[in-house]
């Protein structure tokens, strides 16, 4: 039984008896007498449980507390056992990454309890902090307030006017929209919206976002289920309702990783009679998808179609043009 089971057993048994002795706590948790009263001084001071000490019944018990009704002191978290809480601190690593944004009030305090909660649970939190890491990589700068403008707009169903830079033709664009849902997406932030210029669904880069001016005007709605069908058919951030199939075979040295990947939700694949993995999934945008491929360099072949092929291609020919 781990640290965080014992408080668990601990509240159970003062409120199935009222008076608990302490040799029953130590037969029924099967520990010594020091280890328990580390525990108890845990549940006081950390947790704030009001077990105090009966003289007269020589035992422990809940105090009663301005004559409540219910008498009983509901510890936070003691449904989770250590692994359970070990994972939660992975996904606090995660919290701390993000730009903390409109959340930030929220986040605080949230990561300070699954720390109180991880300390209970047999291995002190500076062990598992630094035993676990959440390595954002790739993650690209913006400014707080912008999101927070953002998020205020998108909560609170406004049109928000934006500057946008195209960074592919390094132009700023303007653009009127009704902002959707934020998506965190490979480690940057994404704003899905209603573009009312050009009459679509549109997905917007965070960090492209030179600035957002909130309106008076109400946002237009987009169902889920529509927002959902445009940008999620196509592989990658950047969908549409327009798709291709494509279509990579892959060495069977690489194969043996690729095989077990999750490149889009109707993908299909299988290996080749010579072991090469051959994958085929719709898209609709190609520019995450070809330089998706190009990571792989000599380990991926496009075969389908002719258009991404060629594209592919023409990036391999310029990149070894660098170097000769």
């Amino acid at each position: 039984m781990d640290r965080t089971e014992r408080f668990y057993r601990i509240d159970q048994l003062l409120q199935e008896k009222q008076v608990v002795p302490i040799a029953t706590f130590l037969e029924e948790l099967e520990i010594s007498k020091p280890t328990f009263m580390r525990d108890l001084e845990y549940l006081r001071d950390r947790l704030n449980a009001p077990i105090v000490w009966d003289s007269v019944c020589r035992g422990y018990r809940y105090e009663k507390v301005q004559e409540m009704l219910d008498p009983r002191f509901e510890l936070p978290g003691l449904w989770f056992n250590a692994s359970e809480i070990h994972a939660i601190l992975t996904m606090e690593h995660l919290l701390a990454s993000l730009q903390p944004g409109l959340l930030a009030p929220h986040v605080t305090p949230l990561r300070t309890r699954l720390r109180m909660l991880l300390d209970s649970g047999g291995h002190s939190v500076d062990e598992v902090v630094a035993r676990i890491r959440v390595l954002p990589l790739g993650g690209r700068k913006m400014k707080q307030p912008l999101f927070e403008t953002v998020a205020n707009a998108l909560l609170s169903r406004k049109i928000l006017h934006v500057q946008h830079l195209n960074r592919g033709r390094g132009e700023l664009l303007e653009r009127e929209v009704s902002p959707q849902r934020l998506v965190f997406y490979r480690d940057n932030w994404y704003l899905d919206g209603w573009c009312h210029l050009r009459e679509s669904i549109r997905s917007f880069a965070m960090d492209a976002m030179r600035k957002a001016t909130p309106t008076n005007k109400q946002a237009i709605e987009v169902p889920g289920g529509e927002l959902d069908r445009h940008l999620k058919v196509g592989y990658g951030i950047f969908g549409g309702a327009d798709t291709r199939t494509a279509t990579i075979r892959f060495s069977p040295a690489r194969s043996r990783w690729v095989a077990n990947e999750s490149w889009h939700p109707e993908q299909k694949g299988e290996f080749d009679s010579e072991g090469r993995w051959v994958l085929s999934f719709p898209y609709s945008n190609d520019i995450e998808l070809v330089m998706d491929i190009l990571r792989y360099g000599p380990d991926a072949e496009v075969l389908e179609p002719p258009a991404l092929r060629a594209k592919v291609q023409e990036r391999l020919r310029e990149a070894l043009s660098i170097y000769k």
